[in-house]
């Protein structure tokens, strides 16, 4: 049965690719709408990955491993889990490193599997490396469409569940030797959401799992995420953080104000705009390039960068508007920026089909090809993390006090409407997250490593807001702060380590040094 699944989701995937193809050739205005809409969609569901955009030249084997649908009550299916293995290093008594693929399709972990950090510490381990695809990512996918219904299995219990069974029964090809946990000393590596399954992992399954990094681990699950946009004033430069507060705050006055609320939509290229939030969405979306930046020109992005150049200095002149009214040269700058977005609208379209957020009917397309459904899925159900400003008017404001959690979290009721057997709460019950430690998680063999300058940080056990954000950093409970990093900066490498930074080689010789001495202690 799990074959004939496999060969039929296949062809559903070609099938899907082929009409968005023909779609694209017959109808260029539906292509820009579509692509609109995806952009749209990325800029709610911010939480996309940061995946490498390093190249591996190296073919890694691929193998599947059956799972069972609900780990807690028989269904009666069965599904194939995706992993990738690295045995370069391998000698008989070795440990496994597995990385957990996190809410992406496995192959973008594949780097880390090649130069990265599952080769390093399996190569000054005589290690097996493992990169382990989450259910319903990639292809590891357990359903044959994303509707509310058949998107039940996807939560916390049922991934935990998944890598234990992993661990303790999977037969690794072409090795004479039984390595299944905890028999083999299984070493646990995530980064970001993933991070936070790999401590969960440690916590809930201390008997199985010998170890773990949680790198940039969300450990504390939020329904107000302010301080994500928070990190990034504080972080970026401050001409940069100080042009984006000015044309919030002036935006924000003239959307307030009826006598210019439709002039500065027109202004920014959205006349008609319904939502005022759709607008200053926008604003979100060019502040959350922040987290693509990375020490490895290969996978860094230079669009936050760029952005802040556009943004110019600041300046007390005004600019008058051909809408009638005066701007600052930030609100100025930030609209050439968003317009240069906003003029792809057809002329035969209207703002809200182009930009607005009203219509249900955008978010309700649940065919295999809407991947953009599942981690927003488990954001609604568990996890939170919806963008808000901060929570005092003291604190210098990045995000327009119209992005708030109602109109962040109203995606949630549009895109998954109630099915048969299962309902989306009103808010993500984040304590599902929460109890299993939050920013206090910790344990013997787990360690915890984030960015300094990360804006996931503010979730992160090393949060400003953390109570045990000054927790001692020791061999056995490691607790590391990388200098002026963003999002899990430990987990990429180059081929040659020695071009690596020098803080980038500091913290692999460290994960290294601390993961052979819990090795040393396996009996």
């Amino acid at each position: 049965m799990a074959s004939s699944f496999t060969m039929n989701l296949g062809n559903l995937l070609l099938l899907a690719a082929s009409f968005v193809c023909v779609s694209a050739q017959i109808n260029p205005t539906v292509q820009i709408l579509n692509d609109l809409r995806l952009a749209r969609l990325d800029r709610l569901n911010r939480i996309t990955p940061t995946i490498s955009k390093r190249q591996t030249t190296t073919t890694f084997p691929s193998f599947n491993f059956t799972q069972p649908l609900d780990h807690f009550t028989d269904t009666g299916f069965t599904w194939n889990q995706r992993y990738f293995v690295n045995s370069r290093h391998y000698k008989p008594g070795g440990p496994v490193f597995v990385l957990d693929g996190g809410e992406t399709s496995v192959t973008d972990r594949l780097p880390y599997l090649d130069t990265g950090i599952v080769d390093i510490l399996a190569s000054a381990t005589n290690g097996l490396g493992v990169i382990l695809e989450h259910r319903y990512y990639g292809v590891s996918v357990p359903v044959q469409n994303f509707t509310t219904d058949s998107l039940r299995w996807l939560n916390n219990e049922q991934a935990v569940a998944d890598s234990a069974n992993f661990m303790q029964n999977v037969q690794f090809d072409g090795i004479d030797a039984d390595l299944t946990a905890p028999k083999t000393p299984w070493i646990y590596y995530g980064g970001s959401y993933a991070g936070a399954r790999s401590a969960h992992m440690k916590v809930l399954h201390p008997d199985i799992v010998y170890g773990a990094i949680a790198s940039s681990g969300v450990v504390e699950a939020a329904i107000s995420n302010w301080g994500y946009y928070d990190i990034i004033r504080r972080a970026a430069p401050a001409n940069c953080s100080a042009q984006f507060i000015t044309a919030q705050k002036e935006v924000d006055a003239l959307l307030s104000d009826p006598t210019t609320n439709s002039k500065v939509k027109s202004f920014f290229g959205m006349p008609g705009l319904t939502l005022d939030a759709d607008l200053t969405s926008f604003f979100s979306g060019l502040l959350g390039a922040w987290q693509e930046k990375n020490w490895d020109p290969a996978v860094n992005s230079d669009e936050f960068a760029n952005t802040c150049t556009a943004m110019g200095n600041p300046s007390t002149a005004k600019i008058q508007t051909f809408q009638g009214f005066t701007v600052s040269n930030a609100t100025w700058n930030l609209a050439t920026i968003i317009n240069k977005t906003s003029s792809r609208c057809p002329a035969t379209s209207t703002s809200d089909e182009c930009f607005g957020t009203l219509d249900d009917s955008d978010f309700q397309e649940t065919d295999l090809s809407q991947t953009w459904r599942l981690w927003q899925f488990q954001v609604c159900t568990q996890w939170g993390f919806f963008d808000s400003p901060p929570p005092s008017s003291s604190i210098p404001s990045m995000l327009s006090k119209f992005v708030d959690v109602a109109y962040s979290s109203k995606i949630c009721q549009q895109a998954y409407p109630p099915g048969q057997f299962f309902q989306v709460p009103a808010l993500p019950n984040i304590e599902d997250v929460n109890k299993i430690g939050g920013f206090k998680i910790a344990h013997d063999r787990l360690a915890i490593i984030d960015g300094e300058v990360d804006p996931w940080r503010f979730d992160c056990a090393h949060s400003f807001i953390s109570p045990s954000a000054s927790r001692p950093d020791t061999p056995l409970r490691p607790f590391k702060l990388i200098p002026d990093a963003v999002h899990h900066y430990d987990e990429n490498g180059l081929a040659d380590h020695s071009q690596e930074p020098p803080a980038i080689q500091a913290i692999h010789a460290q994960e290294v040094e601390f993961v052979k001495g819990w090795l040393a202690d396996f009996k």
